[in-house]
């Protein structure tokens, strides 16, 4: 299935693409079913899947504006550092454990929605990366057990303002503006995407492909980030983990490649979808 949460005539909402639209879900499994997170802690896939099954689309996705797939996520992980051809060009060493930052979900914006370039910078840089969203929490998950508790796979967009990421050691400032962080389209459940190491990902740049390797090119697979984050932290229901960004980030280019606005940037993950934004100022 593919799981969407969008806005309609001013209302937030939650549902499943089929067919070029999109079956509303809000009112049809439970009043305290009302998003996708909830649907994941109350367990009831199965039923949207029935839904999914006898159901026709409610709306076209013509009417609805997308929002973040996840928009209140509890945690949002981004991993850095994650593909060698990145590692290399930034000139970092090997390391043995990930590296790890947050993003607030504030931050975060939808499919074909403006990407906000920061008055504060001129290096807004993208970075591509496949997402996954925690269905089942736990901690000291083991990797063996990992991908029991992952819901599904989605593209996420890390949009990076490179000063301000610099001025410390520390990542933050540099990867929280506001509207930097597109996610969507969709949710696509783990059991359609099948192995993830198959997928491939793409960053396009006004069409120019800007980023492209394969899932199975990470340094530290899912399964590894699970098993590392849910030692110091417990993972809930609708966490986010942005697994990392292949080379040929902007900055590191010669010269460097920024984004700015009436740029059209996209993160294509295969059968994970597309994520397609705009950016302004």
């Amino acid at each position: 299935m593919k799981l969407i949460t969008y806005a309609r005539m001013g209302k937030v909402g939650f549902g499943i693409i089929k067919n070029g639209g999109v079956i509303e879900l809000n009112d049809r499994i439970g009043n305290d079913v009302t998003s996708i997170k909830s649907l994941l802690k109350k367990n009831e896939q199965k039923k949207a899947q029935e839904i999914y099954k006898e159901i026709t689309p409610d709306i076209s996705l013509s009417e609805i504006t997308y929002l973040p797939v996840i928009p209140d996520p509890e945690k949002i992980f981004c991993v850095g550092l994650n593909y060698q051809e990145h590692k290399k060009e930034t000139g970092r060493p090997d390391v043995d454990n990930p590296t790890i930052f947050t993003r607030f979900a504030n931050t975060q914006t939808g499919h074909l929605q403006p990407l906000l370039k920061p008055k504060f910078s001129e290096r807004f840089d993208f970075e591509g990366e496949l997402a996954i969203v925690i269905g089942k929490g736990g901690r000291d998950i083991s990797e063996e057990k990992a991908l029991d508790h992952v819901a599904g796979y989605s593209c996420y967009n890390d949009g990076s303002i490179r000063d301000w990421q610099r001025h410390t050691s520390q990542f933050t400032p540099g990867k929280n503006f506001p509207l930097t962080g597109p996610f969507g389209p969709y949710l696509v459940t783990s059991d359609e995407v099948g192995d993830y190491t198959k997928l491939p990902i793409e960053t396009r740049l006004n069409g120019e492909v800007m980023q492209k390797a394969k899932l199975s090119d990470l340094i530290f697979p899912i399964p590894r980030l699970i098993k590392y984050i849910s030692t110091f932290t417990p993972l809930t229901v609708g966490d986010v983990i942005v697994t990392g960004t292949p080379g040929g980030v902007g900055d590191r280019r010669d010269p460097p490649v920024y984004m700015k606005p009436g740029d059209v940037v996209e993160v294509d993950i295969g059968k994970v979808g597309i994520l397609m934004n705009f950016i302004t100022e």
